[in-house]
Formats: C-alpha cells, structure tokens, sequence
C-alpha cells in the first residue's frame, strides 16, 4: 500500500503573520478555515509540491518556532536561494557539510559554496519563518535508486 506525506504541521504564534510570509514566498494558499475563536486552520503548499503546510489556532502543542530540518528540494540551489532572498527573506548563503552530503543541526560543520562536485543531495541552503521554524533548501538533481 502506498502512503504519501500529505501534510505537515508547523506551529507559530501568529497566524496571519504565518500567511502573509508563506503567501510572500510564492505558495498556494489552499485553505483559511475557522471554527470560532479557537480554532483555526490556513493551508499552504510550496509550488510543484504533492505535500502540504499547515499552520493556525488549535492544531498543536509544540512551541511556535520548534520545528526545524523542513526541507524543500529544489533543481538548482544558487537560484532556488536567489529566488527566496528576492522575496525579501533573510536565507543563508548556500553550503555544503564538511563531512559528506547530509548537513548536520544548526551552523556546525558548514563550509561555503555548493557541493565542490555538485553532487545531487550535497548542497543547502537555509531561513526560517518569522517565528523561527527551520527550512531547508537541498539541491537534488538526481534521485538515488528506487525514489
């Protein structure tokens, strides 16, 4: 049976806040729904994504700004980084890991550039929500077997 990520939750302090940043990033708003005064859920989707964000009033516990390690796969990471910094979003420079492909929690162990052999999977880029929630662009360009 398949089973595809739908949806992920990512909890903020703001909710209107939340929306005008995602909407500024050039994602699809798909929902905005409120059941009365404690209960709100705003959907968004980043663009060619099957998977969806949700955020609002009610939908968890965690603490606004607790999510990290959400990352966005993109084809190019130099204009996929251009593209976010152009909508006004503080980005980092684009990196890779100095011990191999998959980068590692927080700022440790970041070298700049891309990739030195642009290898698919090792180059990044990161921001975070105004709320502090962590994304992270990677560079993939070729799938490894079986994805």
């Amino acid at each position: 049976m398949d089973m595809r990520l739908e949806v992920v939750v990512i909890p903020v302090a703001d909710v209107d806040r939340a929306k005008d940043f995602y909407e500024g990033l050039g994602w699809r708003l798909d929902a905005d729904v409120a059941k009365g005064d404690d209960f709100r859920v705003v959907q968004v989707t980043p663009p060619g994504s099957p998977c969806s964000v949700i955020f609002g009033t009610g939908l968890t516990s965690a603490a606004p700004g607790s999510a990290e390690g959400l990352h966005l796969v993109v084809p190019d990471i130099e204009t996929a980084r251009a593209e976010v910094a152009g909508r006004g979003v503080d980005v980092s420079e684009v990196f890779h890991d100095a011990g191999g492909v998959f980068h590692r929690a927080g700022t440790e162990g970041r070298v700049p550039g891309p990739d030195p052999e642009r290898q698919s999977y090792g180059s990044f880029a990161s921001f975070s929500d105004p709320d502090g929630n962590g994304w992270v662009l990677q560079e993939i360009t070729t799938r490894l077997p079986g994805r």
